[in-house]
């Protein structure tokens, strides 16, 4: 029989379902943890939510609130064109690509700055304390444009300030090929300059910068090349800030070299500035002080600035032949600009006052060239636009004067006041004596009203002549005077409608027996001082009076009187034409086989004169009568001469012919 099959097992008893409900009714044991730990379970969420934020972030979603602040900061508008990228950690480094910031509403150009990236670290942990450092900033080929507008307002006046509270300290600023624009259309300026940083030096305690650049200032080809420290060291307002810059304005180079201490104070500064050109008259345009033409020059001195008023102290250097050392004063607060100068010169070369008188001071050519047609005295216009433009007060004292003429100093005040200028005083030291002088230039109306009023003193005749054998051993003080006005916008332009009185004269004195012979043309006697040695004569007075009309000297006394000949002369002597019309007839006072006796014509220009017997009249002794009274000087001169005492000492008696 079949053994029966075994009984099935008993059936396992089933687990309980975690989540279903207890008979009780109460949750299951997985909720019950979840809302026994509430605090844990947000934390597990929010690690969750982070790990797919940090899986899925993108740092471009910051790009709008960024340039929404910037915005809001700054008044224009801002764009972050490129990629924004963070790394986070103690320091956070920030960067971002392709950044513009806009420009005025007024300018044709939509972006007043833009950088190719832009690298900023910042440390996390000052942040809590309301301190923001940042160990550095790179910049990757910035361009910015600065830019004058409407009522020359310029386009970084606009920016609003804006900002949060707290320090902001910045270590370290890199520039790489970075470009600054500078345009000003009405100053017709346009310079553009190339800025890179490069390694620090021991004494760097940031990354110092290059600079160069090119371009237009005031319609001039402009040039800058230099170093400076980094725009950092800028902060701190107690170490001198060094920079070492060279530029060239047309014919203009400027060296401006030292250290700033606070230099963002600009109200307040003082650096060494090295100025050369070929002319000072060239400074007008670029810096609106109006100076007289000049040869070229080359000066050094200490530039400062007190609020509104430039020093240029304790400058040395030379212009022309000439050396200058002295201080500059410019004010520019005033209605006009104010310019003030002590100068002193040991070595002064006369040449290079021509432009003072409307001359050219680089012509070391005789006065009279082709090119003036022969004229002498300077007919160069004075630039009245100049003259009105500004204020001065100047003084300047030469010790030494290099010419060909016997003058030995000068001293010069010339004082400028709304277009009325004065020099007073305006000495000479001449032939051991002086020429003191004041001028009066009225610039306020065209053309220019003159006044001139000079005295003559004391003036050694045989200096006059050093280096003539025949006068230079004369002996003889000379004096006069000279008051004249005139009209006109150049020096010859004065003098050729000039009115008014002019006289010199002298005392007793002494002059070579052959210089008088030979203005006398008394042949005998000249061949033998010339045979033999040459002897002095007394001088009894010696005496010119003009009276000047319209340009016109026309002589009112003229006479040369010694114990040996007299001399008597008349004629004019055209200012404007620059003609000499003189007649001069010697009467000697021995008698001499040979003596012609002929008057003797001084004519021809300034530039050329003409000294000439008059030979129609050689040997008619008789043909012209010629009535002398008493010679003497006319009455303005004599508190001028030293007439001595003596026989003959008044210059007076009669001389029959």
């Amino acid at each position: 029989m079949p053994t029966p099959a075994p009984p099935p097992p008993p059936p396992r008893p089933s687990e309980p379902d975690a989540t279903a409900a207890s008979p009780t009714g109460a949750p299951p044991p997985r909720l019950q943890w979840l809302t026994a730990h509430p605090w844990r379970t947000i934390a597990a969420v929010l690690a969750l939510l982070c790990l797919i934020l940090v899986l899925l972030w993108d740092w471009n979603w910051l790009k709008g609130p960024i340039e929404r602040v910037v915005e809001a900061r700054t008044g224009r508008s801002f764009d972050i064109h490129g990629d924004l990228d963070v790394d986070l950690g103690r320091t956070t480094t920030i960067r971002a690509d392709r950044l513009a910031l806009g420009n005025a509403d007024w300018s044709d150009v939509p972006q007043m700055a833009t950088v190719d990236r832009l690298e900023i670290g910042i440390e996390l942990w000052p942040l809590l304390r309301r301190q923001t450092r940042i160990p550095g900033i790179r910049l990757i080929r910035p361009e910015v444009r600065l830019e004058t507008g409407p009522d020359r307002e310029g386009n970084w006046q606009a920016l609003a300030g804006g900002g949060g509270g707290g320090s902001v300290e910045l270590r370290s600023l890199w520039i790489d090929d970075g470009t600054l624009a500078f345009l000003d259309p009405d100053g017709e300026t346009e310079i553009e300059l190339e800025i890179a940083s490069r390694e620090p030096g021991a004494e760097d305690a940031a990354p110092p910068v290059v600079v160069s650049g090119r371009g237009r200032w005031r319609a001039a080809e402009f040039e800058l090349d230099g170093s400076a420290q980094s725009p950092l060291d800028l902060q701190d307002t107690s170490s001198p800030y060094r920079f070492d810059l060279k530029a060239r304005v047309g014919a203009t180079r400027a060296h401006a070299r030292g250290a700033l201490i606070d230099a963002f104070q600009f109200e307040t500064f003082g650096v060494q500035m090295a100025l050369s050109g070929r002319d000072l008259h060239d400074l007008y345009p670029l810096i609106g002080v109006a100076l007289p033409p000049t040869p070229p020059y080359a000066i050094d001195g200490q530039l400062a600035r007190e609020g509104a008023t430039w020093h240029y102290r304790d400058f040395t250097g030379e212009v022309g032949d000439s050396d200058l050392a002295g201080s500059v004063t410019v004010e520019t607060g005033g209605e006009r600009l104010m310019f003030n100068a002590d100068l002193t010169s040991k070595r002064l070369d006369l040449d290079d006052l021509a432009g003072f008188l409307g001359g050219n001071p680089d012509d070391d050519e005789a006065p009279a060239s082709a090119e003036s047609g022969g004229r002498v005295i300077p007919d160069t216009p004075y630039a009245l636009d100049r003259l009105r433009a500004m204020d001065a007060d100047v003084r300047l004292r030469a010790q030494r004067i290099q010419t060909d003429l016997p003058i030995e100093d000068m001293d010069a005040h010339l004082l400028l006041d709304d277009g009325m200028l004065r020099l007073d005083p305006l000495n000479f030291g001449i032939a051991n004596g002086d020429i003191r002088s004041v001028v009066r230039m009225d610039a306020r109306d065209t053309p220019i009203r003159t006044q001139l009023d000079a005295d003559v003193r004391g003036l050694d005749l045989g200096a006059l002549f050093p280096d003539s054998t025949l006068a230079g051993n004369a002996v003889g003080r000379i004096g006069g005077q000279a008051r004249l006005t005139g009209a006109g916008n150049s020096i010859a332009a004065m003098l050729g409608s000039a009115d008014g009185t002019l006289a010199v004269g002298m005392g007793r004195g002494e002059v070579s027996a052959l210089l008088v012979e030979l203005a006398g043309i008394d042949i005998a006697e000249a061949l033998g001082f010339l045979i033999t040695q040459d002897r002095t004569i007394p001088i009894r007075c010696a005496f010119a009076d003009f009276a000047v009309e319209d340009g016109v000297m026309q002589a009112q006394a003229l006479a040369f009187d010694t114990t040996d000949t007299l001399i008597v002369g008349e004629g004019r002597i055209d200012l404007g034409e620059e003609q000499l019309d003189l007649v001069l007839r010697p009467r000697p006072k021995d008698r001499s086989l040979l003596s012609l006796r002929s008057p003797l014509l001084v004519g021809g220009t300034f530039s050329d004169p003409s000294f000439r017997p008059d030979l129609r009249r050689l040997g008619l002794r008789g043909a012209v009568a010629l009535a002398l009274a008493t010679i003497a000087p006319p009455a303005a001169l004599l508190a001028t001469l030293e007439l001595g005492p003596g026989e003959d000492s008044d210059c007076g008696g009669s001389y029959a012919r």
